[in-house]
């Protein structure tokens, strides 16, 4: 039951997260750019679905940097990559995002397992340093 009611709730909050984004779109789209207001307005999608689904690592500031560095990553793809203004099927789109959230997990995920290494009590170098120190 707590799990059917967790799956609607992230079904709901990556509603939400293409509906907060969609100002994105609708700005791009001002500018006569809809092509990449489509693909700026999915790419955020995919963020903020991405820090909903690692949110217990939000007390850490690497989590936070990591994430401004993926930000920073998808402004070239953003702007640079020419992007058709054709109407594109949801079928076509749709493994694009799951690409793109695949990727972004794994680099929230890479950091992350680097983080615990440079934390742990365990590593050989902490352990040495200690050794050498005492």
């Amino acid at each position: 039951m707590a799990e059917k009611m967790q799956q609607k709730g992230t079904g709901l909050w990556s509603f939400a997260a293409l509906v907060l984004t969609f100002p994105l779109f609708l700005l791009f789209n001002h500018f006569g750019e809809p092509a990449n207001g489509r693909a700026a307005w999915f790419s955020a999608g995919m963020i903020l679905i991405a820090v909903k689904v690692r949110w217990e690592l939000r007390k850490h500031v690497w989590f936070w940097t990591t994430l401004a560095v993926i930000v920073a990553l998808h402004v070239p793809l953003i702007l640079f990559v020419p992007w058709t203004g054709k109407w594109v099927p949801a079928f076509v789109i749709l493994p694009f995002c799951f690409i793109d959230i695949i990727v972004i997990l794994a680099l929230i995920h890479l950091v992350e397992k680097q983080m615990k290494q440079s934390q742990s009590p365990d590593d050989p170098d902490v352990s040495n340093d200690l050794k050498a120190d005492g």
